[in-house]
């Protein structure tokens, strides 16, 4: 037998080696197989060298991104960033016929068809709805009640309002879970007539996490045509790649014109954790019913009245006209809108699904019998135009590709004099700045600053068994914002993830997700990362000891990339070539510091360090 061979020091570029004294209640796995089940044998701890270069993003490309961000976010420590979207509006077909007949047939006249007649479509309102994110864990016990207002939070047969009916009963039936006369049988009873309540998630007040107990923010919107042309090809590509667009684009003078909404002049806007409730409107066919003492509601957003004779003009008048025969040509035409928040109330910021977000145009139009007579603005109809859409494969209803354009732009003040002069040093850093956008990032290295094996052989050569290994990153200042809940590590060789361990593979949640653990006044201490499938693809699989990247996330399965431009990157400079940086850092507005390893002798109980904790018998 081959006993472990204990740890040569000198060959190691370990900082300090503890031993910890722990019983073992489980057998010793063979040596190379990996991590110990269970909780991590933690025998003995090794701490190696980390090394954090500061990597200071000037773009990064921000069309047909997955979340945006709009609003205004003065971070404490980064200063004020404000995020404005620019994108296209979409038909819902092309050439889309407005009332009952299309435009032609209207101008055709017909003896033998009566009813068809010139509709003379107007519009009665125009709404744009942007809704909110919202917090998918918010109601643990899935039974329609946020666990806020939930009694028992876990339990979905808890009896919030004491009506008789359980929390989860009411939910089925559709009836008000915080409302006891809601619970009784009512011949006229009408299910979902009430107004519910979500957790709101990804919502930043004055740089705080909106808290709907205590924040009662107003804010300013304004909603402007844009005539700037988003291509959606690149002729530079000879038109066979996506165009792009960047957080820094710059538009042409007067690209945003006629003001669709103003907040500012009409009154500022208020963010509510409550759906929009919409009366409906009456059905002619049901007479025994009055539909409009009835409503329908919408998740928790903005919704706000658009300028009716602009769409008037550029969309019902158009019915039947070349502008609308494809989207094509009613991209070209419309060109789309510009979304910006102004100064005047709350600094607000807040992140939400362009895909979810939609134009309502509602409009009345006359109509005949078929006897001829005319009833004039008689019949209802509604158009909802999108922003971007995704198209589905008609064989096996995948999502193929994304219809629509639309760009986050980024107005960045210029960082503190702190911040800035440690940027791009080449330098090992003493504090790693990360801030989402068009921000920073950080480059890792482990072991040394050259990416060599020389320890990963040492380790192999003493046979350690690694139960656990470990990146630990303290929080370096308490002047934050809101704090990242988590930091994203990946291989920046390849900008993919990291090895994921087989019970790992398909949730990512476990590894390299760097949650923010925080004090008891709630502020961030440390993100500690989980390395050890990498660490043991080192020693066992002999894969290359690469250069890490570390970003910010609001979400780890945001795991593609995009293309970006690097301040001061001189190979991108010379060869006209871009980085690739994680998506997930571009849709966050949020910062963090952290403490790099060359710190001071004050801080050195909070060094960046590689924890490896290891058996090895004696």
């Amino acid at each position: 037998m081959i006993f472990l061979n204990r740890l040569k020091l000198p060959a190691l570029a370990v900082i300090a080696l503890v031993t910890i004294f722990a019983s073992c209640e489980e057998d010793l796995t063979t040596v190379g197989s990996g991590v110990v089940g269970g909780e991590p044998f933690k025998n003995n701890k090794a701490v190696f060298d980390v090394f954090a270069y500061n990597k200071k993003i000037k773009a990064v490309a921000t069309n047909q991104l997955p979340i945006y961000q709009l609003g205004i976010y003065d971070d404490p420590l980064y200063g004020r960033t404000e995020a404005q979207v620019t994108t296209q509006v979409l038909l819902p077909s092309a050439n889309p016929t407005f009332g009952t007949y299309s435009q032609l047939k209207e101008e055709t006249e017909d003896a033998s068809v009566l009813a068809q007649i010139p509709e003379n479509e107007t519009i009665d309102s125009v709404y744009l709805y942007i809704p909110f994110l919202t917090n998918p864990t918010g109601d643990a016990d899935l039974d329609g009640l946020i666990d806020e207002l939930d009694a028992d939070p876990l339990d979905p047969n808890s009896d919030t309002d004491g009506g008789g009916l359980t929390d989860s009963q009411e939910d089925v039936k559709g009836s008000n879970p915080l409302d006891d006369a809601d619970d009784a049988d009512d011949a006229d009873f009408v299910a979902d007539q009430f107004a519910k309540t979500f957790d709101l998630d990804s919502i930043y007040v004055d740089s705080r996490l909106y808290d709907q107990d205590i924040d009662n923010p107003t804010f300013n919107l304004k909603v402007q045509q844009s005539t700037f042309f988003m291509r959606d090809l690149d002729p530079t590509a000879n038109f066979q790649e996506a165009q792009e667009y960047y957080s820094n684009q710059e538009f042409p003078a007067n690209s945003f014109g006629e003001v669709l909404y103003d907040s500012s002049v009409v009154g500022p806007l208020a963010i509510s954790s409550e759906q929009i409730a919409l009366r409906q409107r009456d059905d002619e066919s049901t007479e025994d019913v009055i539909e409009s003492d009835q409503f329908s509601y919408l998740n928790p957003g903005i919704r706000v009245a658009l300028d009716k004779d602009f769409f008037q003009e550029n969309i019902l008048d158009k019915e039947g006209s070349s502008e609308l025969t494809t989207q094509a040509n009613f991209k070209e035409f419309l060109r789309g809108l510009h979304l910006s928040v102004t100064e005047g109330g709350q600094d607000v910021m807040f992140l939400f699904n362009l895909k979810s977000a939609s134009i309502t145009v509602s409009y009345s139009y006359d109509s005949a019998d078929t006897d001829g007579v005319v009833t004039q603005q008689s019949k209802k109809g509604d158009l909802v135009l999108n922003f971007m859409q995704d198209v589905f494969s008609s064989t096996t209803g995948l999502v193929t590709s994304t219809e629509g354009n639309a760009a986050n732009t980024f107005v960045n003040e210029l960082y503190p004099n702190e911040i800035s002069d440690n940027l791009d040093t080449g330098e090992n850093a003493s504090k790693i700045y990360l801030k989402g956008g068009a921000g920073s990032f950080a480059e890792i290295k482990l072991f040394d600053d050259a990416n060599s094996r020389e320890a990963i052989n040492e380790i192999k050569a003493n046979n350690w068994i690694i139960n656990n290994a470990n990146l630990v990153f303290y929080v370096a200042d308490d002047n934050l914002g809101a704090e990242p809940q988590k930091l994203y590590l990946y291989n920046k060789s390849t900008n993919a993830s990291l090895p994921l361990s087989a019970i790992d593979a398909t949730s990512q949640l476990a590894e390299y997700d760097g949650e923010l653990e925080t004090s008891s006044a709630g502020k961030g201490v440390k993100y500690t990362v989980d390395v050890t499938t990498y660490i043991n693809s080192l020693v066992l699989d002999e894969a290359e000891n690469v250069t890490l990247g570390l970003t910010t996330t609001p979400n780890l399965f945001f795991s593609t990339t995009r293309n970006a431009m690097l301040e001061n990157d001189v190979e991108e400079q010379e060869n006209n070539v871009e980085e690739e940086l994680p998506v997930a850092n571009t849709l966050t507005p949020l910062g963090t510091s952290l403490y790099g390893s060359e710190v001071s002798a004050a801080d050195s109980d909070k060094k960046l360090q590689l924890e490896i904790f290891y058996t090895e018998t004696n």
